[in-house]
């Protein structure tokens, strides 16, 4: 009976831990978590504000093709926003609001993420509360495409995602693209007005390298980007890559996963023979591929 009890005042002081954890990581972001609405066009969706002078953080599908947007903030606050560009394969867009902001979400690091660490995405629909789900991250280096736009967010309080997806009828498996990748579009965005990329035609996600095949191509990473598709006659295609094919490193660098594969297609590799260190059953090979310039 006495281990009985014990046992109860332990669970009860996890789930105390836990929904603390939850609370705190809301009150940090919450507060920067807005609602966007596309001015004259209908449909909306959450984001979040990045930076004090306005930067807010949406998907692609939230504004389409809109230029103008409206923010309203969880205080009832609405200010007029523009969007400044977007990138239609990450689903990430970027709206500079007028005004100033007191409150952030600051982009955290990624690749610090591990399975099985607490994930909180909050969302603002009705631009006046928040909605809130936690659960655990259970896959790294899958994105999916939809129109939601809530942060992804850490015990610590950093965003690590924007959620993009959700399956419904999976047990409520939801999919977002890392906080890295987002901070390279809007990069991209702020500089160019739009995410200048070389293109190969194939989408990936991250996978554990075996250690003879880490050896074989002379990497000392554990992780890679496994080929899910490859698109019939892109350059991928061309040079002979296949589904299923590992990608474990461009030029010699290696390729860590979906994060470092985005980040390297960059436009300097546009017309430029791309080396690839590709693991396959049979062993390890290096293939040329010939990245084009991303048409939209």
């Amino acid at each position: 009976m006495a281990f009985a009890v014990e046992k109860l005042q332990s669970d009860d002081a996890l789930l105390d831990a836990y929904s603390a954890t939850v609370a705190d990581a809301v009150d940090r972001i919450g507060p920067a978590v807005c609602r966007i609405e596309r001015i004259g066009a209908g449909g909306h969706g959450s984001g979040f504000v990045i930076a004090q002078d306005g930067l807010v953080v949406t998907n692609f599908h939230v504004v389409d093709d809109a230029r103008d947007v409206r923010v309203t903030m969880p205080d009832g606050a609405s200010r007029e926003g523009r969007v400044l560009g977007r990138d239609p394969d990450t689903d990430i867009a970027l709206v500079r609001a007028d005004g100033s902001f007191a409150d952030i979400a600051p982009l955290g690091d990624s690749k610090r993420l591990r399975r099985g660490q607490i994930a909180i995405a909050i969302g603002n629909p009705l631009g006046f509360e928040w909605t809130v789900t936690a659960g655990v991250v259970s896959a790294l280096g899958r994105s999916m495409r939809a129109s939601t736009g809530r942060p992804l967010v850490s015990s610590a309080g950093e965003v690590v995602g924007v959620n993009t997806a959700m399956i419904h009828g999976a047990q409520g498996i939801a999919f977002a693209v890392a906080s890295n990748t987002a901070n390279f579009v809007i990069s991209e965005i702020i500089r160019f007005g739009r995410v200048r990329r070389a293109f190969i035609g194939v989408s990936a996600d991250t996978t554990n390298l075996p250690r003879r095949a880490a050896l074989l191509s002379q990497v000392t990473t554990k992780t890679a980007v496994r080929l899910r598709s490859v698109e019939k006659n892109g350059p991928a295609a061309r040079a002979g890559l296949k589904e299923g094919d590992i990608i474990a490193a461009i030029d010699g660098r290696p390729v860590t996963g979906v994060d470092d594969l985005v980040r390297m297609l960059d436009a300097e590799r546009i017309g430029r023979e791309t080396l690839c260190t590709v693991v396959r059953r049979t062993g390890v090979s290096q293939v040329a591929v010939t990245p084009v310039a991303r048409t939209n």
